[in-house]
């Protein structure tokens, strides 16, 4: 199923290839704020911070992505398909309740850059 979520947007040897998208560690512990799951990544110069890896999530729980990159894009939250306009040098805040257990990757379109997966349990 995963292939069949990640060839929406581009192949997944694609996107590994591209900085900053190790799949081995965690992405840095996200916080949480009255309940909801808060994701803060920023793309600078192609690069992914904090590097790019899993977040988990408890099923049920809302979830906020906020992205600031220095180029224009678009982010997109496969399996959800919740996707936003990156402006360049603007946060933006994606949100959604991750009600749909599985693996989701987070990535940009025209970049292709791959800012996390999420683990929804």
């Amino acid at each position: 199923m995963a292939a069949v979520v990640v060839a929406g947007c581009g192949q997944l040897s694609d996107t590994h290839r591209r900085p900053g998208n190790s799949h081995e560690v965690a992405t840095a512990a996200p916080s949480t704020v009255n309940g909801e799951v808060v994701v803060p990544i920023t793309i600078a110069q192609g690069q992914v911070s904090p590097p790019s890896g899993w977040v988990e999530i408890r099923k049920g729980q809302p979830v906020a992505i906020t992205v600031t990159s220095d180029v224009s894009d678009e982010v997109h939250v496969h399996g959800y398909d919740v996707e936003a306009e990156l402006l360049a040098g603007k946060a933006v805040t994606v949100r959604f309740t991750a009600d749909v257990a599985g693996v989701f990757q987070v990535e940009t379109h025209e970049n292709k850059l791959v800012l996390t997966q999420l683990a929804v349990k």
